[in-house]
């Protein structure tokens, strides 16, 4: 899903040829946009009662790690994706198996690479790249050989069951992303700050999962491989 660097000559190779090929393909239709979630998450607080939050993305962090793979992966690199902007409503009522939780985000407001924040990821991601780099990245990442962001612009994520007690909980999630669906288990943190809620937690996600291929050139020499890592702390506000 990710191209990173060769030498000059044959990254250039390489990137027009990507270039030719998605010029040669069908122009696809742009999914239509989806609805906002406040109005659904009001209708089930007045259904089952509870105490509603929005997630607020100024001060949360989502994280995406993706590592580079294949025969010359020296010559590649590591990259880091941050979400900072998203829609996210939490629902918490009485009883914990009752709970809601969904959030949606446009892929195409994915941070790639911020220079400050692979400083601070330090060792494999600290390295800066250049502005070509990080722009043939982010046109592989959404294109149609990767998320397909055209016709699949956004990743959803919403809680199935949750089980455990607070400030220790286990969590059942689907992710929703490029057409695809996938459910798997993690752990989660909650802790209570002045009346909010910060949720902390992570996972491992495979491209595999749902079903997509990563991405690699020159016949797997340089690739990305198929686990990513998911990191995100979030702070829930109630309305």
């Amino acid at each position: 899903m990710l191209l990173d660097l060769l030498a000059p000559a044959r990254r250039a190779a390489l990137l027009i040829g990507l270039w030719l090929a998605g010029c040669a393909a069908p122009p696809t239709e742009p999914a239509p946009p989806a609805q906002d979630l406040k109005p659904r998450f009001a209708a089930l607080r007045a259904g089952q009662g509870g105490r509603l939050y929005r997630i607020e993305a100024i001060d949360s962090a989502v994280r995406i790690y993706v590592f580079r793979a294949g025969r010359a992966a020296r010559l590649g690199h590591n990259h880091v994706l941050a979400a900072p902007r998203f829609e996210a409503w939490l629902l918490w009522p009485d009883t914990l198996a009752e709970a809601r939780f969904e959030l949606r985000l446009r892929l195409a407001d994915l941070q790639l690479d911020d220079p400050a924040l692979r400083a601070a990821t330090g060792g494999g991601f600290a390295g800066p790249l250049s502005a070509e780099a990080v722009a043939a990245t982010r046109a592989n990442m959404l294109g149609e050989r990767g998320l397909d962001a055209t016709r699949h612009p956004e990743l959803g994520l919403r809680l199935l069951a949750l089980a455990g007690e607070p400030p220790k909980l286990a969590a059942r999630i689907e992710i929703a992303l490029a057409g695809r669906r996938h459910a798997l288990s993690l752990p989660l943190t909650l802790s209570e700050q002045d009346g909010s809620l910060r949720i902390d937690g992570a996972f491992v996600l495979r491209h595999s999962d749902l079903g997509l291929q990563p991405f690699s050139v020159a016949g797997g020499l340089l690739a990305v491989q198929d686990e990513l890592v998911i990191e995100f702390s979030l702070l829930a506000r109630p309305l």
